[in-house]
């Protein structure tokens, strides 16, 4: 009888934890529903179940502490190169992609969007090969050639720049392509970058622009003089289309009198987006520096991660949105821009933010304080006082990164019951 009132007891017990997790007194930041200040995030089945200024820890089977540390939705990386695993050397197809859960899970990254690594015609093969494999949610931009992003000729074929099959790809995999990627093109015509846009449009999607180089004048410094950038932005991207890779150093950002150009402004104004595409050559603090100073930041951070980024200046998410601190922006803004602006940019409002009922996809941060050195793409180096660590990473309710254990049992109780 005694046993029957044990178990009745333990279920009872069970049953008054309506929680599976709960993260305790962290500073809460979800620039979605305005969230800036210390409270409670309860999850049960995958989902957000609770965001409140206290929630007894008996309510949920484990409590993660969070004191002195930020509970943020998880991140969301716009630009990523992870269709790795075909073999092909010197392909963003291939051996130039790295494997997403190596990379994401562990700087608080839930949804990376692979940038035109695959086109109409391998991406169901990349699907197959990444997506369904992954623990991190990876979306997708079609690159506008259908072979997707393997270099040299492949990239500069204009045959293989075709709109019907693209748009047919994308309707048929809705849930994980957002738009359509058009990159490295070094000819002078618009036709990837109208492509790309009408694509886009057939299906509902947005445009990303990496704008290339030019074979027939200094790549490093210019773009091509029969597609000015003024152009790009100010005429063929429609509003909520975006242009990555915005600090790189050949774009055209200042006047004679070191003032940012008026049609950056001007393309803002209009609809545009700007999003950061860190990358191996695309961060430069002379663009970053001055354009902050005078007001134009990102719409959003990402990182361009590839197997050249991740080991040069950019190393990965939390570090990117470490040196928009060092710039000047706020905490805030800087998970703002790595969040819920993303997730809107995309079109994937489900995404970003930690409302009630949510997928509970949670990046707890700690905010170091000290001196560490930044590396921009040319080697520059500029100096911060503030540095972003991922410590723990949940996604859809299950911690998938923990890099000090804040989610473990202490080894000591396991050995007193030996």
């Amino acid at each position: 009888m005694r046993l029957v009132f044990l178990l009745l007891a333990l279920v009872g017990g069970l049953a008054a934890q309506p929680y599976d997790l709960l993260l305790k007194g962290g500073r809460v930041i979800d620039p979605r529903n305005g969230l800036d200040g210390v409270l409670d995030v309860a999850v049960a089945d995958g989902k957000i179940a609770a965001v409140e200024a206290s929630i007894a820890p008996t309510e949920a089977k484990r409590t993660i502490d969070a004191r002195g540390l930020v509970v943020a939705p998880g991140l969301i990386d716009l630009h990523v190169h992870v269709y790795a695993g075909t073999g092909e050397r010197g392909s963003y197809a291939g051996d130039n992609s790295v494997y997403p859960d190596d990379h994401t899970l562990r700087a608080g990254v839930t949804t990376a969007v692979d940038a035109g690594s695959s086109g109409w015609s391998n991406f169901p093969d990349f699907k197959d090969r990444i997506i369904d494999r992954s623990i991190t949610r990876v979306l997708a931009f079609l690159n506008i050639v259908g072979k997707g992003m393997r270099g040299g000729d492949i990239e500069q074929d204009l045959s293989d720049m075709q709109v019907e099959p693209t748009v047919r790809v994308a309707k048929q995999f809705p849930d994980h392509v957002v738009g359509v990627k058009t990159a490295h093109y070094s000819g002078p015509e618009w036709i990837p970058v109208d492509r790309a846009v009408e694509a886009a449009g057939g299906f509902g999607g947005v445009v990303m622009v990496d704008f290339g180089g030019c074979g027939d004048c200094d790549s490093s410094t210019e773009f091509h003089p029969a597609r000015p950038f003024e152009e790009l932005v100010l005429e063929h991207l429609r509003p909520g289309d975006m242009y990555t890779h915005t600090y790189l150093g050949r774009a055209p950002w200042f006047d004679a009198d070191g003032k940012v150009h008026s049609f950056f402004w001007e393309a803002r104004k209009r609809g545009v987006l700007f999003d950061v595409g860190h990358g191996a050559g695309s961060f430069w603090w002379n663009r970053a520096a001055p354009a902050t100073r005078q007001g134009f930041w990102p719409d959003s951070i990402s990182t361009d991660l590839h197997i050249n980024s991740m080991r040069k200046g950019m190393k990965n998410m939390t570090n990117v949105m470490s040196k928009i601190l060092t710039l000047g922006a706020s905490l805030p803004e800087v998970i703002a821009m790595s969040t819920d602006r993303p997730a809107k940019q995309i079109h994937r409002e489900d995404l970003g933010h930690l409302s009630v009922g949510a997928v509970a996809d949670v990046a707890i941060l700690q905010l170091h304080q000290g001196r560490f050195g930044y590396l921009d793409s040319n080697g520059a180096l500029l100096h911060g006082t503030q540095k972003l660590v991922c410590e723990v990473t949940i996604r859809e309710g299950e911690v998938v990164w923990d890099l000090n254990g804040r989610d473990a049992t202490q080894w000591p109780l396991y050995y007193d019951k030996l």
